[in-house]
């Protein structure tokens, strides 16, 4: 089953570059409801081209965005613990909480509504969330009484060197501009500050055995990374990358338990998953 994505209609495209390398030569992937793929032929980068405008890909976000978030939110909210688990974080955590001069700051960007930040609040963080959906980060603000800013991250008015940790969770794929994005977190973060980068695999066991099926191969995701494009991206905005995971090895669904719960612990061993997360260290 296909992840949600938005309805579209009457939006404006242009044609785009290679994100990662800046190169033009590209070979044609696949087309998913008009949305066209490709894949650069240079470094390996899969993004859509032509890609919509921002001011088209902002309405995508509104009232059944936030209807989709709300009824999904406490799902999301274990398998972002779980990815957290993963990277013991806890034990980051501690020695961050525990040497921050004025108090540890984290920021969730697409925060949606705000469990998470509500969660690191409650540890002892000092929060501020970042979210494109005006009715999800409203609904954070006046229900968890949160700090959340409305719109895209350079646009939050964030001092430089100023958060411990960045955490964006399926977020880096549905943006038009990947490597900003990165550059505004490495500037945001402190000295030897932590990104914390989740996003589908397509390097992973299910995007290969199902291509243009892939549940993660949607309208919405402007980009499908593989682990090599964005660690080559991750390096090229000034990060080291000090932890790398994968889990999911197959879908539910697709196959029956006992072949799954061997799949999926595969996929933590080797890398394969469906969804990778990369714990990244300001340089």
């Amino acid at each position: 089953m296909k992840t949600y994505y938005s309805e579209r209609s009457n939006e404006k495209r242009i044609h785009v570059r290679c994100n990662l390398c800046g190169s033009d030569d590209m070979k044609e992937v696949f087309t998913i409801e008009g949305s066209n793929f490709v894949q650069c032929r240079k470094c390996g980068l899969v993004y859509q081209n032509p890609q919509p405008v921002f001011s088209d890909l902002q309405r995508r976000y509104g009232k059944n965005y936030f209807e989709y978030e709300i009824e999904n939110e406490r799902n999301f909210f274990r398998l972002m613990l779980l990815g957290l688990k993963d990277i013991n974080f806890e034990k980051l955590e501690s020695g961050i909480l525990n040497t921050s001069m004025g108090g540890a700051r984290f920021m969730d960007i697409g925060c949606a509504t705000g469990m998470l930040l509500s969660h690191m609040k409650s540890r002892g963080w000092i929060t501020k969330g970042v979210e494109l959906c005006r009715e999800s980060a409203e609904y954070g603000i006046r229900e968890r009484g949160l700090d959340i800013h409305i719109g895209p991250v350079e646009n939050s008015g964030t001092e430089s060197d100023s958060f411990s940790v960045i955490h964006f969770s399926h977020l880096i794929e549905h943006v038009p501009d990947p490597m900003a994005l990165l550059k505004e977190v490495h500037r945001i973060l402190v000295p030897n500050g932590y990104a914390i980068v989740t996003t589908p695999n397509f390097h992973g066991f299910q995007a290969k055995l199902l291509k243009k099926n892939w549940r993660s191969a949607i309208p919405d995701h402007l980009f499908l990374f593989t682990p090599a494009t964005l660690r080559e991206m991750l390096k090229k905005t000034g990060f080291e990358i000090e932890k790398f995971i994968t889990w999911g090895g197959i879908a539910k669904g697709l196959a029956p338990y006992f072949i799954k719960a061997p799949m999926d612990r595969l996929a933590k061993l080797l890398g394969f998953g469906d969804v990778m997360l990369f714990l990244a260290r300001k340089d």
